[in-house]
């Protein structure tokens, strides 16, 4: 009886939250909350109150009596806490684009610095000519370097972006050691190139290897109704049965 009113509150609980505020307030909200729309969350973040109901509702039907009463609020927020914890989609997107786009990105950074140019002009010609998010995030280095953040420092930071970290630690290695900057990002170049060539093989063979399963679930049917149903039908009438 204890689990079927806890569950009903719960439920009625998460139906008012998940009501629009409008629907619930009798004037108007004020221009400051309303002025700050979540368009970014994902639907795990947006649905995370739906979440952790459930999670408080499954702990006190499952468990029960009393300590069902006590495993559902720390359900509750065990849920809430990993999907608060957790990556949006939205940034680990952002993040594979910018690992993909990296190999281009350095490519044409090595051509700029073959041309000639300073690795801070260099950096702003390919920040300014390619989109997409690994371009972006180069962007952002290029004003502290003008502004005169030691370089060490600079390429030490970009190691913490974990698309970007690869020429991070190429930049730092040069300009820590003294070696030229365009040796070490043409032998980043051209190691990113392998790599992306290597994936990119990787899942083209993985797709005969995922296509064989469906195929082969359309396939069987077939097989079993033309190969087989008639020689066991034929079978069973040569037997007289």
């Amino acid at each position: 009886m204890t689990g079927v009113v806890l569950s009903a509150v719960l439920a009625a609980a998460t139906a008012a939250l998940l009501v629009p505020a409008r629907l619930r307030l009798p004037s108007p909200p004020p221009v400051a909350v309303v002025a700050a729309p979540e368009p970014e969350r994902d639907w795990l973040r947006r649905w995370r109150v739906l979440w952790s109901a459930l999670a408080a509702l499954a702990a006190a039907v499952f468990l029960g009596s009393a300590l069902g009463l006590v495993a559902a609020p720390v359900a509750a927020i065990a849920v809430w806490v990993v999907v608060e914890r957790s990556e949006p989609a939205a940034v680990r997107r952002d993040r594979e684009l910018a690992r993909r786009d990296l190999p281009h990105v350095v490519g044409l950074l090595a051509d700029a610095l073959r041309s000639g140019q300073a690795p801070v002009d260099a950096l702003t010609v390919v920040a300014g000519a390619l989109p997409g998010p690994a371009a972006r995030r180069l962007a952002e280095v290029v004003p502290r370097l003008r502004l005169g953040v030691d370089p060490q420092q600079v390429w030490t930071d970009l190691t913490a972006d974990a698309a970007l970290a690869p020429l991070g630690r190429a930049l730092g290695r040069a300009h820590r050691t003294g070696s030229p900057v365009v040796a070490a990002v043409e032998r980043l170049a051209e190691e990113l190139a392998r790599t992306a060539r290597a994936e990119i093989e990787d899942r083209a063979r993985a797709v005969g290897v995922k296509a064989a399963v469906p195929l082969g679930l359309c396939l069987l049917p077939a097989f079993v109704l033309i190969g087989i149903v008639p020689v066991v039908a034929g079978l069973l009438t040569s037997l007289g049965l």
